[in-house]
């Protein structure tokens, strides 16, 4: 009888060595659905791989961290979120507004963390920054427009007319562009607005407001960031200096950029991601803004341009590209 208890409890004992053996070679399963493919998003996801990597997740070995892109089109995202909430991973998470989303539209169970989102709450993602009441929450990059303003003026001191080419179909977009007619009134400047529902359309329409405008600004605007090179192009046949607000567009010849180091806005997205994975519910998570902002100017365009580039704003640059 001894010896049958005592086989007993090795068994029991057996048995939960290997659960334990199996809770700790669980995988993790991330999926990620990105609306296009440019450097400041494609940095995030990198950001986002490599900030979970630090906290012990390796893709490969407890990671299974799955990708897609809807090219731009947010009928292809809605086709996505449905595809990636039927896997059922353990979380799901949408770099910029469309994706984020159709994400949160296609389910209420799976937590979705949003990353590069410009305003959550008037995207419908979330009713509270501070208390997120769905399965949804995440990371706002919400742009510094009036500094972006501030910048423009700045730079280019004479200047009294703002050009904005962007998205009236992307929630982000809009809100930008309300967001510089705002700060431009307050400092005396117009805006002409410039509209391109697909990246296409981008040359054409800045080639329009670059005729016009003094500066062109360039917004953290999906459609727009996917066609940046047309957008610099119009304005460099008009002469008119581009003011981005994305650092990333400084390398395709923007003069100067003041903004999210994107792949840090990765990292940080990262620690949301983790939280949920250990266990911690949506709302014990509130939405952030996404921290620090970089100055990037571009002497190379400065000099192409025929301006010169303050020593206020050189001594502030955190990057120059030569």
């Amino acid at each position: 009888m001894k010896g049958k208890k005592l086989l007993s409890a090795v068994c029991i004992a057996a048995s939960l060595m290997a659960t334990s053996s199996l809770a700790v070679a669980e995988t993790a399963r991330v999926a990620v659905s990105q609306i296009v493919e440019h450097p400041a998003l494609d940095a995030a996801r990198q950001g986002l791989l490599d900030g979970l990597k630090k906290k012990g997740y390796v893709e490969g070995e407890n990671l299974e961290f799955t990708y897609q892109t809807a090219q731009g089109n947010p009928a292809i995202a809605v086709q996505i979120a449905k595809q990636l909430v039927g896997e059922q991973p353990d979380v799901l998470v949408g770099i910029a507004t469309p994706t984020a989303q159709a994400l949160a539209a296609s389910t209420r169970s799976i937590p979705v963390v949003f990353t590069a989102v410009t305003d959550p709450m008037g995207a419908k993602l979330v009713k509270s920054m501070d208390k997120p009441a769905r399965n949804v929450t995440g990371l706002s990059d919400l742009s510094p427009v009036a500094q972006h303003v501030d910048l423009m003026h700045e730079l280019v001191p004479n200047m009294k007319t703002i050009g904005v080419v962007f998205n009236p179909g992307e929630s982000n977009a809009v809100a930008l562009v309300e967001l510089l007619k705002s700060a431009a009134k307050e400092k005396g400047f117009s805006v002409i607005e410039g509209t391109a529902l697909k990246s296409a359309d981008v040359q054409s329409a800045a080639q329009i407001v670059a005729a016009k405008a003094d500066v062109i600004y360039a917004p953290t605007d999906n459609t727009v960031a996917s066609a940046i090179d047309g957008l610099v192009n119009a304005a460099n046949q008009a002469n008119k200096p581009i003011i981005g607000a994305s650092t990333t567009y400084v390398e395709n010849g923007v003069l100067a950029a003041l903004g999210f180091d994107y792949y840090q806005v990765g990292v940080q997205t990262a620690d949301y991601v983790d939280a949920l994975l250990k266990g911690q519910k949506v709302s014990s998570l509130p939405v952030k803004v996404a921290k620090g902002s970089d100055l990037a100017l571009n002497k190379a365009a400065a000099a192409k341009l025929g301006i010169t580039l303050p020593e206020s704003a050189l001594k502030r640059a955190t990057s120059i590209k030569q």
